[in-house]
């Protein structure tokens, strides 16, 4: 929002929220009716308005993921400041500008002389778009933009788009609606005249607003692209054709680069910066970064794919959630699942900055089902071991192992790879110790008994040593768990180990993967569960408390946080997350993998001390 919001900010739609895509339903029905029943009398320009208008969100989105992808491997970027929630929640309602410009569309269909029937090519109609664009249209778009610079214009209306001073592709079409009013009353000029002229066509349409969005992307994709060559070969090019370099100084300096997407009238009217250059040839010899510590994750589900920060930014940015409409999308997510599989590589997700450490977070294209698979053991514990060994070759100092990358079963929590790799440089974090701490603070205070249910894993063995250390008394119902975590314990700490076949007295749950729908059933009214696994429980019950699997709020210093960790709340972080990063941050030396577990006291403060917080208390299941 401007800082003083004018007369037609808000777009007409804002009160139907994401049901606003309905306002196209009567012309798209129109149009398909004529199509089936009388095609005749069916207007192929009509029936393209729906094509074209899907083709540029697909267009868009792409552009949102090869932008996100680029900037988190740093190689060419631009500008390092990261971008927060404000800024996704801000431009989240990119496809306003796509359904205005489908109603005008429609109506200029309907009502404009030459609007209706236009054939599928014709050249001159495009000779004629290309001129009057690179003549009045740039032109009266230079001085619209250096007016609505103006404090006037700019505090009601232009600061809304200039508050995104790290820019995204679809930052380039958050404006509020009566900018794009005046917009595209530019833009319009080329398609009236081929309209008005006869000399219109479908094909002309379709690469004119093409081009569009392809510059107004790139102008605000945060990397640079554009190749030197491509000026030597052509110099006149740098006054025709303008780089995201040259855009982004207009979101960093504001007074300056104004022009559309060609720089001419900068340099006509002096408005160029002088760093315009040196940005340039800046960004072009950009490295990709070299992290201090990464974090291996995976997908989990098909549609997981849409929850990450190379997906849907505004999925990413809540938990993630099974959504309905995502169904609709099957067809592209197997095309997904097929690509990965083809893909066969880890791929860079997000990149956040903790002081002078750069955090970079992998995922390897392997979903949560393929963990279970013996078949898949082998080709998931190459890929994990790749990911370590190129780490360590681009000079990260830790790594870790999230969510079922550190599975006993599959490579004994990460110990095999260093048995493997003794002199490896990179140290493996597998955050357990963190994890214990975590789930051992989130305990009610006064508890003096709990039950534990789940797969035990190398979390529940520390943690309920810690309990029973504690003088806690830790309740199992089988008879094959007790076994186990008697002899895991000791004999020193077994009094408090104790096996039961009714469980209504506990009103603490520690749980793990395998917690069955019925053994819920059977918790009595107020129960707390708090998972100590990778994944949390269904919530079944409506009468008890459900913690989160273990995690922390993370600081403000921690930077570029603008996506959410699979089903956690915003700005927080699974501890095996923060594990990692907390081991570079206080340089320690040994691998924390394998079935050995760290100090949990001296790891639980370290993670204090750098700003992570415990979360609050369980809040009672709405679901």
């Amino acid at each position: 929002m401007a800082s003083k919001p004018g007369i037609l900010t808000d777009w007409p739609w804002t009160p139907l929220g994401s049901f606003k895509h309905i306002i196209l339903v009567p012309w798209i029905s129109e149009s398909i009716y004529w199509f089936v029943v009388d095609k005749e009398r069916c207007d192929l320009t009509r029936l393209s308005i729906l094509p074209l208008m899907l083709w540029r969100m697909v267009h868009n989105q792409v552009w949102i993921s090869l932008s996100r992808y680029r900037t988190a491997k740093g190689a060419n970027r631009i500008v390092d400041k990261g971008i927060e929630f404000d800024q996704v929640d801000r431009e989240r309602n990119w496809d306003d500008q796509i359904l205005f410009n489908a109603i005008l569309f429609y109506l200029g269909n309907k009502y404009l002389p030459g609007g209706s029937h236009m054939p599928f090519w014709r050249l001159d109609g495009l000779v004629i778009t290309m001129l009057i664009h690179a003549g009045p249209v740039e032109f009266l778009y230079y001085w619209l933009h250096r007016a609505l610079h103006h404090h006037f214009l700019y505090s009601r209306y232009h600061s809304h788009h200039h508050s995104s001073i790290v820019t995204e592709p679809i930052t380039s079409v958050i404006h509020p609606f009566a900018e794009h009013i005046a917009y595209y009353a530019l833009f319009s000029i080329p398609l009236l005249t081929m309209a008005l002229t006869g000399t219109g066509s479908i094909a002309a349409f379709l690469i004119y607003i093409t081009y569009i969005d392809l510059m107004n992307n790139m102008g605000h994709c945060n990397f640079e692209l554009i190749p030197t060559r491509l000026f030597s070969l052509f110099p006149p090019l740098k006054y025709l054709l303008y780089t995201p370099s040259y855009h982004s100084l207009h979101h960093t300096q504001f007074r300056t680069n104004y022009s559309l997407f060609m720089p001419f009238y900068d340099y006509i009217y002096g408005t160029v910066d002088k760093s315009t250059d040196t940005l340039y040839e800046n960004s072009l010899r950009r490295q990709e970064e070299s992290p201090n510590v990464v974090h291996l994750t995976h997908l989990t589900t098909p549609h997981s794919i849409y929850h990450l920060r190379l997906g849907f930014a505004a999925l990413a940015s809540k938990p993630y959630s099974s959504t309905w409409y995502l169904w609709l999308l099957s067809p592209l997510t197997l095309w997904s699942m097929v690509l990965t599989w083809i893909y066969g590589h880890t791929f860079v997700v997000e990149r956040n900055r903790f002081d002078k450490f750069v955090l970079q977070t992998w995922a390897l294209p392997k979903y949560k089902i393929q963990y279970h698979l013996k078949w898949q053991k082998e080709s998931i514990n190459d890929l994990i071991e790749e990911a370590i060994l190129e780490a360590e070759g681009k000079g990260a100092r830790v790594l870790s192992l999230g969510l079922m990358n550190q599975g006993e079963e599959l490579n004994r929590y990460g110990g095999v790879y260093v048995q493997k790799h003794p002199q490896l440089k990179v140290k493996l974090v597998d955050g357990s110790s963190l994890a214990t701490a975590a789930v051992l603070n989130s305990i009610p205070k006064g508890t003096t008994q709990v039950l534990l249910r789940g797969n035990l894993t190398k979390v529940a063995y520390a943690v309920a040593f810690a309990l029973c250390q504690k003088g806690i008394q830790v309740a199992v119902l089988r008879e094959g768990e007790y076994e186990k975590l008697k002899q895991s314990i000791g004999t020193k700490c077994e009094g408090n180990l104790v096996m039961i076949s009714k469980t209504y007295s506990y009103k603490t749950w520690l749980v793990g993967d395998d917690l069955s729908e019925e053994e819920q059933s059977k918790a009595s009214k107020g129960t707390v569960f708090i998972p100590f696994s990778q994944f949390p429980p269904k919530k079944l019950r409506k009468d008890c408390f459900y913690h989160t699997t273990p995690a922390m709020q993370a600081p403000m210093c921690l930077e570029n946080v603008d996506s959410c960790e699979n089903w956690l709340p915003r700005r927080v972080m699974s501890v095996w997350r923060i594990a990692g990063l907390v081991h570079a941050l206080e340089g320690w030396e040994e691998h924390e993998c394998g079935y050995t577990v760290s100090n949990i006291d001296k790891v639980w403060e370290a993670t204090l001390k750098h700003g992570f917080q415990p979360l609050r208390l369980p809040t009672q299941s709405n679901s």
